[in-house]
């Protein structure tokens, strides 16, 4: 059976892959990000934002997409990338998967040098600046997140992150593509960017099979436990930084918290989203530990 990578050397974007530039598309009347994917942006408290504010926003909403991605992409994924290529992650994997890992290496510092382009290139273009905040906030509450339900298995806890982090994504960078209202580069990015993911999903699948199999039995229930938490706080985003972007639009700071608070009250799982995630577990064994599938169905995963 051909692995996710057979053909990388030809295919992946760091490979042959062309810069996306952004040239200027916003005359034509698109837009940087679809409101109808900014969630807050429908709120009854926003409803007397002018154009300019509501651009503002989603330019700024974009570069959170792009950032928290790259910070997601360097500290979390390619911290497991690099255990596994090196054989480091406590598992006997083949020479093949670890050559495989250094590819998701490569291909995922690679994502996060354009994420990063392609914002400088819109803030150069719009006037709008990249906040100087920590994109990575997220990051923080991920690994947070592990700790808490899982604190006796520090070295476990980035793995199974990386696996839920790289079985999610794919699905969530399905959406810009294929909207013609967004500008082409960003449209194009995102789909370079999913294309690559696919592979990465395969290996990942595979990966999370080879670590299930081996996992002591004493770990399995309080792993497939903690997997739908795991899922869930990957799927909800950093809020900080959509409160102080309102702010920065005009919006007072009280109506700014009541707006993201309304928002994003029901942050979180997403059975679409995760259906490739909960598959992915369910073929490997997860939710045949007892109370697993009720800890999955609690979550809205199921």
């Amino acid at each position: 059976m051909n692995g996710p990578f057979e053909k990388w050397y030809d295919s992946a974007g760091v490979r042959g892959g062309v810069r996306r530039m952004y040239v200027g598309e916003t005359e034509e009347g698109k837009v940087f990000y679809p409101q109808d994917q900014v969630p807050y942006l429908a709120h009854e408290a926003l409803a007397d934002l002018t154009a300019a504010q509501r651009r503002a926003l989603t330019i700024r909403h974009l570069y959170q997409f792009l950032l928290s991605t790259t910070h997601l992409e360097t500290r979390i994924v390619n911290t497991t990338a690099e255990r596994i290529a090196n054989g480091r992650a406590g598992l006997d994997l083949s020479n093949r998967m670890r050559l495989d890992a250094f590819k998701v290496y490569c291909d995922e510092g690679y994502h996060a040098l354009y994420s990063l382009d392609l914002a400088d290139q819109i803030a150069a273009a719009t006037g709008i600046a990249i906040p100087p905040w920590d994109y990575g906030g997220f990051v923080d509450k991920l690994e947070e997140a592990g700790r808490r339900l899982l604190p006796d298995e520090p070295a476990l806890v980035p793995l199974l992150q990386t696996v839920v982090f790289e079985t999610l994504i794919t699905a969530v960078l399905n959406e810009i593509p294929n909207d013609p209202t967004v500008v082409d580069v960003v449209r194009e990015l995102t789909r370079d960017h999913a294309l690559d993911e696919g592979h990465h999903h395969r290996f990942f699948a595979q990966f999370f099979h080879e670590l299930w199999a081996g996992l002591d039995d004493r770990l399995r229930e309080p792993v497939a436990h903690a997997l739908p938490a795991l899922v869930q706080a990957c799927l909800t985003w950093d809020t900080e930084p959509i409160r102080a972007s309102l702010v920065m639009s005009g919006v007072d700071s009280v109506t700014a918290a009541a707006v993201v608070a309304d928002a994003y009250a029901a942050s979180g799982a997403n059975p679409h989203v995760c259906r490739a995630t909960v598959r992915t577990f369910r073929s490997a064994g997860v939710l045949e530990v007892p109370g697993a599938e009720e800890a999955f169905a609690a979550h809205g995963l199921l």
